[in-house]
């Protein structure tokens, strides 16, 4: 491990005590009917006001407070309440811990936590501590793998629910092809990836905080994730955010339910991408021509899975690229590409011939798009923020497990780590860690049967 990046995991993570392993379990009472879900948001930035907006739109549910450390941020939230017509809740702000002060309060049945990825894990373990029995998380659940161990194992001893807020679980062509692959249309699955494939250049480095070391920025003015998220590509050399990619095809291929991920070897690129955009934008004299980044600008992560099935993964955001998350799904009968937005189904499609997937997203939309699609309407993320936000109240209300669970945040989120180990010995193979400790072989695939809610 190189000296900066010891001491940048050094400052992020929180050591906490070992907790003892139990299943969570439902040892509380559901919200009674004629009483709104409490909920609590902690972050209150671009992500953490549309979850808001999304909830103040239901009539089922009550910010009952809000938490953030930047006014404008505040300030903008409070825009959205008035909007609403909303009174504004409780707010807890001044210094970065005043987010414990909201979790003391006693009337919550869930908090929301959409803050910068160092204070995921933290947070958490203080909600668990607080008997808050509901988090939602705005995903990647941790830093280090230490991270991760800690969380699955105090939820567990909390029985509580960590949901990882992964929306493109929810996307509707994605849950169309799950849909499909439920119903044996690829046959046996062989083979997936995915990825996040996203020019961020301009999200680096733009007229927000400074990160430490990167100098003045170019881009968007106003408030940006530059000040905590480039400090992660300046120390840090792995899958930064596999959870786009991973998420979707994980549930697809039942992992941690009947499969398990065993394995990953990652490998990194040279580094020149951010380097050429800051020496374009601001010349060579500028200050973050001279900071070595070390994350690679394409990191290629191959995971191998119990029931055989290869995972390619990759993270792609320091170079010119259209977005793209990379989507493939093959089985032994056909196969359906993200990219081109194209099925071959052998027997059905013409020989060596594409078909345009849409008519197949037609055929297999996945019930729940069905029923909830005019509700998605002015959701993020063209509608799927929607579903993240209803499934985690709808849980709650029923006191039921909710559809993403800590095993599935601690699994997708681990690659992160995990990557930055494999790169860092030169590409070696990393042993999967079993956050589920042999109970992936007896739990059963769930996640959007369609009757949920």
């Amino acid at each position: 491990m190189t000296a900066s990046r010891r001491e940048f995991v050094k400052n992020m993570t929180l050591a906490t005590a070992g907790l003892a392993m139990l299943r969570p379990d439902q040892l509380f009472a559901a919200v009674p009917a004629d009483r709104k879900v409490r909920l609590g948001f902690i972050g209150t930035g671009f992500r953490g006001t549309g979850h808001v907006a999304l909830a103040l739109r239901r009539p089922d549910t009550e910010i009952v407070a809000i938490c953030d450390v930047d006014e404008r941020m505040l300030q903008r939230t409070a825009n959205v309440f008035k909007q609403a017509g909303k009174p504004m809740p409780k707010v807890f702000t001044g210094d970065n811990y005043a987010y414990r002060k909201l979790l003391e309060l006693k009337d919550l049945d869930g908090v929301i936590i959409a803050t910068p990825w160092e204070w995921h894990a933290p947070m958490i373990l203080d909600a668990l501590a607080a008997g808050i029995k509901y988090i939602g998380t705005e995903v990647i659940l941790g830093i280090t793998l230490q991270d991760h161990w800690q969380v699955v194992k105090a939820a567990e001893q909390a029985k509580a629910h960590v949901m990882m807020l992964e929306n493109v679980c929810y996307r509707r062509d994605v849950m169309a092809v799950l849909n499909m692959v439920r119903q044996n249309v690829f046959g046996e699955i062989i083979h997936v990836q995915g990825g996040y494939q996203h020019d961020l250049r301009g999200i680096k480095f733009n007229d927000g905080k400074n990160p430490p070391g990167v100098g003045a920025e170019f881009g968007e003015k106003g408030f940006s994730e530059a000040h905590w998220r480039t400090e992660h590509s300046v120390h840090r050399n792995g899958d930064l955010y596999p959870t786009h990619g991973i998420g979707p095809v994980a549930m697809m291929i039942d992992i941690n339910r009947g499969n398990r991920f065993v394995s990953l070897c990652s490998f990194a690129s040279k580094s020149r991408g951010l380097h050429e955009y800051a020496l374009a934008k601001g010349g060579p004299a500028h200050s973050s021509t001279k900071v070595n980044f070390a994350l690679g600008d394409v990191v290629t992560t191959n995971i191998k899975c119990a029931n055989g099935v290869t995972i390619l993964l990759q993270h792609d955001t320091n170079l010119p690229r259209p977005y793209s998350l990379g989507f493939r799904v093959q089985g032994t009968k056909g196969l359906w590409m993200d990219v081109s937005s194209t099925i071959y189904v052998e027997g059905v499609s013409k020989d060596d011939e594409w078909d345009q997937a849409q008519t197949w997203y037609d055929k297999y939309d996945h019930p729940l798009w069905k029923r909830w699609s005019k509700d998605t309407q002015g959701a993020g993320h063209g509608g799927m923020d929607f579903f993240v936000l209803h499934g985690f109240i709808e849980a709650i209300k029923r006191n039921t497990a909710t559809p993403m669970d800590v095993y599935d945040a601690a699994a997708w989120s681990a690659i992160t780590p995990l990557s930055e180990s494999s790169i860092e010995m030169g590409n070696e193979r990393v042993d999967f860690p079993d956050f589920t400790s042999g109970q992936w072989m007896y739990r059963k695939s769930d996640f959007a049967r369609g009757d949920e809610f």
